[in-house]
C-alpha cells in the first residue's frame, strides 16, 4: 500500500544554474506528477531560504530516494540537501486521501 512522503529540498546559492536546470526539472516533475506518484510540488516563496517542498504517494522511502536521485535539481547540483520523510497528517479535507482511507 502506498504511503505520503514530504520532501524538503534545500538548494544551494547558485541561481544561475538553478534557473539553467529548472525547465528540465520542470518536465521530470511533470512526469511523475502524470504517473501519479508526485501530488504537489513548489518553491519556498522568495522571502524564505532557497528551496521547495514536494509531496509523493510511493511504496516506501526507498522508491522516494530514486525520484529525487533522478531529479534534475539532484544531478545537476542545484540541491544541497534533500530530506524524505514519510508524513500521515491525521486532520484536514486531504487527510484521508493522502492517508489512503
Amino acid at each position: 500500500m502506498a504511503s505520503t512522503f514530504a520532501v524538503l529540498y534545500t538548494y544551494t546559492d547558485d541561481a544561475a544554474l538553478r534557473d539553467e536546470t529548472r525547465p528540465v526539472h520542470r518536465e521530470y516533475l511533470r512526469g511523475l506528477a502524470d504517473e501519479g506518484a508526485l501530488l504537489v510540488a513548489g518553491a519556498w516563496a522568495p522571502v524564505e531560504e532557497p528551496g521547495g517542498l514536494l509531496v509523493f504517494r510511493a511504496e516506501d522511502k526507498a522508491a522516494v530516494q530514486v525520484y529525487v536521485d533522478d531529479d534534475p535539481f539532484t544531478t545537476a547540483g542545484v540541491v544541497a540537501r534533500a530530506e524524505i520523510r514519510e508524513w500521515a497528517p491525521p486532520l484536514g479535507p486531504l487527510a484521508d486521501a493522502l492517508n489512503g482511507r
